[in-house]
């Protein structure tokens, strides 16, 4: 098959959705197929295109990946990682990225088979679902978070009347119609497709976020010869983790007199409020800048207890943060700050805590109980296990293609019909 991937978010980024796409190409390729991918300059997380990229990754450069990828660049526009100047920054490359796109097909620059458009960036599968209907093309619309209900919840539209309640509404429903309008939608959690089954979306398929558990399970076993609970987050320090709940929790069981060393690795919008916070607490945690992948697993083997967070916010009932697979092959303790599948999942492996979102108190206690008891904190390799079966993106990418094969061959009998 030839593919053609839509997405906001690509190497050399480093990031969920970068990674997923760039394990599934890469295995797409491996097996034969072509994949072309439209996306603008690397941009994530700062909003602005490094100096070294410039050159490489402008808009409306093409180069080819080592696995054989052809990546076609789109225009974009820097923003300040805020939801307006973001979503601007979305809508012109998801515009740019359809344009483009139907200028490479006319050209026969590319033959696409099928078109994936994966959101977030929401606007890009307007852009695929058009170019769907321009060039008769089977489109699959993936939906890696909860949209269009994480848009009630989103800082900037997040309450209000008048005005502000009639953006949510137009945006909600403008989602739902190009869900309901793909030809195949592609969910990551199980939960969310029952959300968007009751709404009537009828081709629905699950493919979970995926990792490579090879690579986390080179971290060493934990040392345990330190009189101190070490807690790591290690990740994006954006509005959706919570990660002021680390820093009072840490606070707190300072001020009791237990021995914790809590530690925050990453970048994100949230990063100068949390460093804020930890300076009029006191600065109980030691909070990092992002890290290059090469140092992750130092940092996870530092640790006694590795931390996944969520807000106590509705859709993330329905959501899966890929880290929570990532620390599940890494063989440590995980504190889950979750609810719904995704603590589902973390108690079936058995190899956590599972913690209330938002509640501080929960936190602290469930902390408490591991430095009171450090014997819970030696788990078993149940979750590496069930990383393997689940997650490991090889078996992740047999299924995609599968999907991808029934598309296109239920597309052709529609249109020979």
């Amino acid at each position: 098959m030839r593919v053609l991937l839509l997405t906001h978010y690509f190497a050399p980024e480093d990031g969920a959705p970068q990674r997923r796409w760039g394990a599934l190409t890469r295995e797409f390729v491996e097996r034969g197929h072509e994949v072309a991918v439209i996306t603008p300059p690397p941009h994530y997380p700062s909003g602005k295109l490094a100096k070294h990229h410039r050159r490489a990754y402008r808009a409306g450069s093409h180069t080819t990946t080592e696995h054989g990828v052809e990546v076609f660049r789109s225009n974009w526009l820097p923003h300040r990682g805020d939801i307006i100047t973001r979503t601007f920054d979305h809508a012109t490359a998801a515009t740019s990225t359809a344009r483009r796109a139907a200028q490479l097909i006319k050209k026969g620059r590319i033959r696409p088979d099928v078109i994936v458009a994966t959101a977030p960036a929401i606007e890009t599968i307007y852009a695929g679902n058009w170019l769907g209907r321009k060039f008769n093309l089977p489109v699959i619309t993936e939906m890696r978070d909860a949209w269009p209900d994480l848009v009630t919840y989103t800082p900037g539209l997040a309450s209000g009347r008048g005005p502000v309640a009639m953006v949510k509404r137009r945006i909600h429903e403008s989602v739902t119609r190009a869900q309901l309008s793909a030809g195949q939608v592609v969910t990551t959690t199980s939960a969310f497709a029952g959300v968007l089954e009751d709404r009537g979306v009828e081709h629905l398929e699950i493919i979970r976020n995926g990792t490579v558990p090879e690579t986390y399970e080179q971290v060493p076993a934990r040392d345990a010869d330190h009189p101190e609970l070490r807690v790591l987050y290690m990740g994006n320090l954006g509005r959706s983790q919570g990660l002021d709940l680390i820093i009072r929790a840490a606070a707190i069981l300072r001020q009791q007199g237990y021995h914790l060393a809590a530690r925050i690795v990453g970048a994100g919008h949230e990063a100068p409020a949390l460093r804020q916070l930890n300076a009029q607490l006191g600065e109980p945690v030691e909070i990092l800048d992002r890290v290059p992948p090469s140092e992750v697993v130092h940092h996870y083997a530092w640790a006694d207890s590795t931390i996944v967070s969520l807000r106590d916010w509705e859709p993330f009932l329905w959501t899966i943060p890929s880290k929570l697979y990532e620390l599940l092959s890494t063989g440590r303790h995980i504190t889950g700050i979750l609810d719904g599948e995704s603590a589902g999942i973390l108690m079936e492996a058995g190899v956590g805590t599972v913690v209330k979102p938002g509640d501080v108190d929960d936190l602290v206690g469930a902390w408490r109980g591991l430095i009171e008891h450090p014997e819970r904190l030696n788990v078993s390799d149940s979750g590496q296990k069930w990383a393997r079966e689940h997650v490991a993106y090889d078996s992740l990418a047999t299924r995609y293609l599968e999907i991808l094969e029934r598309v296109q061959a239920d597309h052709r009998t529609e249109s020979r019909a």
